[in-house]
């Protein structure tokens, strides 16, 4: 075991949500007219800190050390405290209760692009940004040509930023913040930048950072990441420390904590003002539907899958399309589906219901999440992707005579033979 990098001891925080049943600003002569009139209820009134009910604890009692060259992968469901976590970590926000003690420099990625100005060119957020980091400028103009190379923007180096697309901009707040050498780096989920490409480029550095000796805190919602990266984490969940130990045994644990949260239902319903879009568009429903017609989220590999969705269009809409996309709970893309070539040109306002089938003997025996998306390519993306359901697929899988196929999908193929002779 090495030096002690970083220790949490009992850390807590607490956030007020709402605004509470705030009792209205007086001026002063009110306040010494009521203490004189009453002074016992004044004294209680004012003794009062507010309603628990109005406060949350992002974090409660989370204590574990963390040694120079560990790299500790950080886990749990949205709402868990991980980012609350490392921004006590990074000094960001203060904790209520408990104690953090860090030994050595502290670097974090926890929003690329922070300190970006849309009117300086890159060259100038180049200096800009990684002086918010915490570069000093040697550092910056030592590792000017690097930087502006993995981010892949040479032509547009002394090109305001406001002209960038979305991928140019992050590939180059990404670029500046991974060529950080703090002794203690904090990441948060900032490996979902850019296209498939700069995604497995960021992940080599990552890799490089973490196989450096120097300490990294990690925190994903990509399992494959994680196992890849960190050899121990911890799951967080409802801002306690749920489980510390091996990544394989917590991520394990993670998953039965999701299947056990898991509406297997096979049906999801918003009222109309809380449903995912826009002005334009919005979901209202989605069913999953097995061979029988039975809404549910369990199935046999060899029974096709429903998926349909109904949706309020407000306004004309042309070349939307639709998108199913499925991935393993590890954060592995399994595959993408559109209705791209089966939609209506132009959608006019109404109501509509629309079905996906997934065909018999495609999935493999294990969880697959789904999430699903809607809008128009390149221009608008109206119902943003997000997750609708978690599948779980069992037996049926080409016959009985090998139920646990490896891979992610399990197809049944077309097979032919020919005498020749």
């Amino acid at each position: 075991m090495g030096e002690l990098a970083i220790r949490v001891d009992d850390l807590s925080k607490r956030y007020r949500i709402g605004q509470g049943a705030r009792a209205p600003y007086k001026t002063m002569r009110e306040s010494l007219m009521g203490m004189l009139a009453s002074p016992v209820r004044w004294l209680s009134s004012n003794s009062q800190t507010g309603n628990t009910e109005d406060h949350i604890w992002a974090l409660k009692d989370v204590s574990f050390e963390v040694y120079h060259g560990e790299v500790l992968g950080i886990i749990g469901r949205n709402g868990a405290g991980k980012s609350t976590l490392l921004k006590i970590l990074s000094r960001i926000t203060e904790p209520t209760a408990g104690s953090v003690d860090l030994y050595g420099r502290v670097g974090s990625l926890l929003e690329v692009g922070t300190g970006f100005h849309p009117e300086l060119t890159g060259r100038e957020n180049i200096l800009l940004n990684g002086a918010v980091l915490g570069m000093r400028r040697a550092e910056i103009e030592r590792k000017f040509d690097e930087i502006v190379a993995f981010a892949e923007i040479e032509k547009f180096i002394d090109t305001p930023v406001k002209f960038y697309s979305s991928g140019m901009y992050v590939r180059l707040a990404f670029a500046v913040a991974a060529h950080l050498e703090p002794e203690i780096l904090l990441v948060d989920e900032v490996l979902a930048v850019g296209d498939l490409a700069f995604q497995k480029k960021c992940l080599g550095q990552m890799e490089n950072v973490a196989s450096s000796g120097r300490t990294v805190l990690f925190v994903s919602h990509n399992m494959n990441a994680v196992r890849s990266l960190c050899s121990r984490s911890i799951l967080l969940d409802e801002g306690h420390l749920e489980i510390d130990g091996d990544t394989i045994n917590v991520i394990d644990h993670y998953h039965i904590i999701i299947d056990s949260l898991q509406d297997m239902s096979g049906e999801s319903i918003w009222e109309e003002k809380d449903a995912p879009g826009d002005d334009s568009i919005r979901c209202l429903a989605i069913r999953f539907y097995n061979s029988r017609g039975e809404c549910t989220l369990t199935y046999r590999a060899d029974e096709t899958i429903v998926a349909e969705f109904e949706y309020n269009v407000y306004k004309k809409l042309l070349g939307i399309m639709f998108q199913f996309s499925v991935y393993t709970t590890d954060g592995v893309d399994v595959f993408h589906t559109t209705d791209q070539n089966t939609q209506e040109p132009i959608l006019l306002p109404g109501r509509y219901k629309t079905q996906c089938v997934f065909p018999s003997n495609l999935f493999n025996q294990r969880s697959y999440v789904v999430k699903f998306a809607g809008g128009v390519p390149r221009v608008s993306a109206n119902i943003r992707l997000f997750p609708v359901a978690t599948l779980q697929i069992s037996g049926g899988a080409h016959g009985s005579y090998l139920n646990d196929w490896p891979g992610v999908v399990a197809p049944q193929t077309e097979w032919k033979t020919k005498k020749l002779s």
